[in-house]
């Protein structure tokens, strides 16, 4: 109990530690804003009738979507730099397998405090997980009046919810992510849609249609389908890659902790 409740602080303080959603929104939207005005806005980008000369002055026809999109673009960015240091560190200080490898020897020669100081100099969500299993590994060595079944039983209890108690940590910012795999192709089809009608309404102008009006229209059309395609690919990636990262690491506790199982079945 006593190590769940530390793992439970730790993973408390690590999710005071993360970055702030609404501060990295805010950044974000800011960042992009800025660069649609002073660098896809800058005047070298157009000539003197205001037409573009290059793709960064294309990119600004594309009108106020566009910093949305490169704001959703900038968020997935940022969210997965810090998810990649974020579970970078849940694994912990050395190679689990040497971990893993260095915690049974100390579990099968009886040296459980050596076997609570590995999970500590681990760290990470991993070291944090296991040395909850390894407290109630040296909780139900000393206890007599149960089953052998049941302190295996209270051995596994104890690493579930250990586990448990590190999800959230493991899982920050990963449904912000995932949001962008649907938001970023929707506004990408918004904005599609509002160059679309620009274009129909050059095109449905009595007389010649109004070329520049209507190249404009297309451009905003094509511009935000492309950028509202990046930011929705780049998160599906970005998302499954963590994804896998988190599976991995919880594959990784368990590995331990049926470690932990087998030695006290062994031995006990």
């Amino acid at each position: 109990m006593e190590a769940q409740k530390k793992s439970a602080a730790k993973a408390k303080n690590a999710k005071k530690g993360g970055f702030n959603a609404f501060v990295v929104i805010l950044l974000s939207f800011v960042i992009s804003i800025s660069f649609f005005n002073f660098v896809l806005g800058a005047p070298s980008n157009f000539d003197e009738a205001g037409h573009p000369v290059n793709l960064l002055g294309t990119m600004y026809l594309g009108g106020f979507v566009v910093p949305i999109i490169q704001g959703l673009l900038v968020l997935v960015l940022i969210l997965s730099v810090e998810r990649l240091i974020a579970l970078g560190k849940a694994k912990g200080a050395k190679s689990v397998d040497k971990f893993v490898k260095e915690l049974k020897a100390a579990l099968e020669a009886d040296k459980l405090e050596e076997a609570k100081a590995i999970c500590a100099k681990q760290g990470g969500s991993i070291g944090n997980a296991v040395l909850a299993g390894v407290e109630a590994y040296a909780a139900m060595a000393k206890e007599t009046t149960l089953k052998k079944e049941n302190r295996i039983a209270a051995i596994r209890n104890s690493l579930d919810e250990a586990i448990n108690m590190e999800m959230p940590t493991l899982q920050q910012n990963m449904p912000l992510i995932f949001t962008n795999t649907t938001l970023g192709t929707l506004m990408g089809l918004f904005g599609t849609v509002l160059g679309m009608i620009k274009s129909f309404q050059a095109l449905g102008q009595s007389g010649a249609p109004d070329s520049a009006a209507l190249s404009a229209g297309i451009s905003e059309a094509l511009v935000n389908t492309a950028s509202g395609i990046l930011v929705g690919a780049l998160a599906v990636i970005a998302y499954n890659y963590f994804d896998v990262k988190i599976n991995d690491i919880t594959y990784k506790i368990n590995e331990a902790g049926a470690v932990i199982v087998a030695t006290f079945e062994n031995k006990y």
